[in-house]
């Protein structure tokens, strides 16, 4: 954020969850071509921190880099300077390439977001942990840094996968436990369709449907993951799921809804 001569404000910022985006005072930045907003991305991870030049090669280009790299980074750092402007200020710090003065804003939103969700629900507040936990997923936009295909960023994508659905889960848990069982079945089947073998997902699944008063569903649900399961990696299901399905079968009373938590 930079304040002009008359006094205006303009606030840069950049997001990461989806495909990346600069914008300045709500407008989009263009950041030239996809390496480049690799190599943008990269910085942005790095939270101010240097990253070293040989660092930046291997994040953006692996082990294989083209012979003109050398070229190619300085032609990308003073393309970003172009486009950022003086909102941010990339330097050469002597050990390595630094960002500073912008930030992957989206990111800061999620981590405080999350925060704020598990110390809700830590002590209690579980309507307010699942308000808070929905704000953080409708952060997301697409895939991590989507479209950019560098090894440093597909790594980063699959944490960051991990991550949101953890923070779903925990969210659906929430739900479930409110009493909102048949509002989260719909989302829970879409999300065992994408992710088959995640037993944490189907677990709840379970739960829902049976909470919802269809318990041969739940059934179903287990007998389904248990065929992927045996089929992709010669495994039987976990104790969580195995416990649950265990408790359905035999009509388990603690496994009834608890009163219902008005959402409004």
């Amino acid at each position: 954020m930079t304040t002009g001569e008359a006094g205006a404000t303009s606030t840069l910022r950049c997001e990461l969850l989806g495909p990346l985006r600069a914008s300045r005072d709500g407008v989009e930045i263009p950041l030239g071509p996809p390496k480049q907003r690799a190599v943008l991305a990269v910085l942005l991870l790095q939270e101010a921190r240097p990253i070293s030049y040989d660092g930046l090669v291997e994040a953006v280009w692996g082990g294989a880099p083209p012979v003109h790299v050398r070229n190619l980074v300085q032609k990308y750092v003073s393309g970003l300077r172009r486009a950022l402007g003086d909102d941010a200020e990339l330097t050469w710090t002597g050990s390595g390439y630094r960002l500073t003065g912008v930030h992957a804003d989206d990111l800061r939103q999620r981590r405080e977001l999350v925060a704020e969700a598990v110390a809700a629900r830590d002590t209690g507040e579980l309507r307010r942990a699942a308000e808070l936990a929905g704000r953080a997923e409708r952060l997301w936009r697409g895939e991590f840094a989507e479209g950019l295909r560098t090894p440093y960023l597909a790594a980063e994508r699959l944490r960051w996968a991990e991550k949101r659905l953890t923070v779903l889960e925990a969210r659906l848990a929430g739900l479930i436990e409110l009493g909102h069982s048949f509002e989260c079945v719909h989302e829970l089947v879409r999300l065992v369709a994408a992710h088959p073998l995640r037993e944490r997902l189907s677990e709840l699944l379970m739960l829902a449907l049976y909470r919802a008063g269809r318990p041969s569903d739940a059934l179903t649900a287990y007998e389904a993951v248990r065929q992927r399961l045996a089929e992709a990696m010669g495994s039987d299901p976990g104790p969580g799921l195995r416990s649950l399905h265990a408790r359905v079968l035999r009509q388990d009373l603690a496994l009834l809804p608890p009163p219902r938590v008005p959402s409004g």
